[in-house]
């Protein structure tokens, strides 16, 4: 059972680190480990905690990025009533590019829940994941070094890349199923590798998150929550309730971060904390 206390502590932590590139699952996993709460991490309570914070942060990307999908939303209206998608409407394509970008992930989940569900468990795999998640983000100011940086983010110069590449970025973001791999950072990591600069990499990340998220708590959370005791709903609430606000700040913070800075300190953060995660455990 999760206590008040450790409900608004998970949710907090959630709602900052699935924005962050360091992994949400990751540090969801790993704290009660370290911290040696009495969670089952198998059981479908601690899940529906889960799905419950990863929804709310959804909510909250989805008000902040109002104005942005509304835009999106007609302009994918507007491509179905031509039957065609022009290459200068901006937004009915960022709309479907965030569509072709959001079934890896999807199909992937779908195909491999169950195995997942086991990683959910162990908190040795995430500790290493972590590192490897670091090493990714790491590898990618690398190679993203040898690139111009553009001076602002521009929603034509997102809409330009390709279907394919959108499906690569989807790929990466795939990644994210593994708990201690971030889907913001995995999904920056592609849009840095079709091309986009750190600040349209960010935004498309935030766009291409929403609806899988919420996608993904609309279906699962009502078939968990028939099966859940009535106690656990104080805690979700106040957890969902602290992830929004942490994600509310969270995401406030990085579209601007990403104006200017790099990957490599949040890098840097998952290899350490991996490191001494996976030294904890032996």
């Amino acid at each position: 059972m999760i206590t008040y206390l450790q409900a608004i502590i998970l949710g907090g932590l959630q709602g900052i680190t699935e924005l962050f590139p360091v992994s949400s699952l990751g540090h969801s996993v790993l704290l009660p480990a370290i911290l040696g709460w009495n969670i089952d991490q198998r059981s479908n309570l601690f899940l529906i905690f889960l799905v419950a914070t990863h929804l709310a942060t959804a909510l909250v990307l989805f008000a902040f990025f109002f104005k942005d999908w509304v835009l999106i939303v007609k302009g994918i209206v507007r491509s179905l009533k031509i039957r065609k998608i022009e290459t200068t409407d901006t937004y009915a394509r960022l709309g479907w590019l965030i569509i072709v970008g959001s079934i890896p992930a999807g199909i992937l989940g779908l195909l491999f829940e169950d195995k997942l569900k086991t990683l959910l468990a162990s908190p040795r795999f995430v500790s290493l994941f972590l590192i490897a998640n670091g090493f990714l983000l790491y590898g990618a100011e690398i190679i993203g070094r040898k690139k111009q940086e553009r001076q602002s983010v521009c929603d034509e110069n997102i809409a330009k890349i390709t279907w394919s590449q959108s499906f690569k970025v989807g790929l990466a973001q795939s990644l994210a199923l593994l708990p201690g791999f971030s889907r913001t950072g995995s999904t920056i990591v592609g849009g840095l590798g079709v091309g986009l600069n750190h600040e349209e990499a960010a935004r498309f990340s935030f766009l291409l998150a929403t609806p899988l998220i919420f996608a993904a708590g609309v279906l699962k959370l009502p078939e968990l929550l028939t099966s859940a005791d009535i106690k656990i709903v104080g805690p979700i609430l106040i957890g969902s309730l602290t992830s929004a606000i942490a994600a509310y700040f969270s995401v406030r913070f990085l579209t601007k971060y990403f104006e200017t800075k790099k990957l490599t300190s949040f890098a840097l953060y998952c290899i350490v904390i991996g490191v001494a995660a996976s030294l904890s455990f032996y």
